[in-house]
């Protein structure tokens, strides 16, 4: 019994000092953002000028523009459904249309010297193109609307998922697939065990940039008179001469931002972390 019970408190101080640290690393993330705030919001009280509200002013429109509702729906207001909807509907829309075409085409392109030789140049001058200067191009195309909108994503999000899935690719150790085809792998087996596996930081690297690009090109897509989603409120709320609402906005995106990027780090450290472990 005396083994157990110290046992037991052993696992208990090991959990507290778990926690202290989480504690800790906590603080240590948030103290800087916490003090710029503060002083964004004396320096807003201060100045009283009409365009620059502080954060509390900007909170308190945010939350009842988009968590007055009800708690069945997790507090999300009508307003917040109608602009979130649509809005993450494009961005994660044109994100999976860029993952997959990226990954597809820098996988062929990378195995094949011929083909990178004969493309890069086209690679190059594509990925310079800047995206919005497309977005007249779209408009005829595919009208305004939903089409013009995952067009203007995708056309700019392709390009870091697929010039690293290339470069990914085109540095997996010719060792690797020497041996998968000495075991009598196909070509598939080998893309599928080898080739996608070793290239899988540099594809991840890739689509976390793309994941930042869908939300600019999402917002400068819906800026040009779509008829919903958050681009659509910020149209809204600058005519409407509404400059809270518009900051609300703005920090709206700014979290939708931040909370894409850590649901994606996750997902990539339990999907890939031990082979970035490995490498390091």
């Amino acid at each position: 019994m005396a083994g157990k019970e110290g046992v037991a408190s052993e696992a208990g101080k090991v959990g507290l000092a778990g926690r202290a640290r989480a504690v800790r690393g906590f603080v240590g993330r948030i103290w800087l953002a916490v003090l710029l705030l503060a002083l964004w919001e004396a320096a807003a009280r201060a100045a009283g000028d009409l365009y620059f509200p502080p954060p509390t002013e900007i909170a308190s429109t945010a939350r009842e523009l988009w968590w007055s509702g009800p708690a069945s729906r997790l507090f999300l207001s009508d307003k917040a459904l109608d602009d979130f909807g649509p809005s993450l509907t494009h961005l994660l829309a044109g994100w999976a249309i860029a993952a997959a075409v990226g990954i597809a085409a820098g996988v062929a392109i990378g195995l094949s010297r011929v083909l990178f030789e004969l493309l890069d140049p086209v690679l190059q001058l594509g990925r310079a193109i800047p995206p919005p200067t497309l977005i007249p191009f779209f408009l005829v195309v595919f009208g305004l609307g939903t089409e013009m909108q995952v067009a203007t994503i995708v056309f700019g999000a392709v390009w870091p998922v697929l010039l690293n899935t290339v470069e990914g690719v085109r540095g997996v150790e010719p060792l690797y697939l020497d041996t998968a085809r000495a075991f009598g792998f196909g070509r598939a087996t080998r893309i599928l065990r080898v080739v996608l596996p070793a290239a899988a930081p540099r594809t991840a690297a890739g689509l976390r940039v793309a994941l930042g690009f869908a939300l600019i090109l999402m917002v400068i897509a819906e800026l040009m008179g779509a008829g919903g989603g958050i681009g659509a409120h910020l149209n809204d709320a600058e005519r409407g001469f509404l400059p809270t609402e518009l900051w609300a906005g703005i920090a709206l995106l700014g979290l939708i931002g931040y909370l894409l990027n850590g649901v994606f780090l996750l997902v990539e450290r339990r999907l890939i972390g031990h082979h970035r472990e490995r490498q390091d």
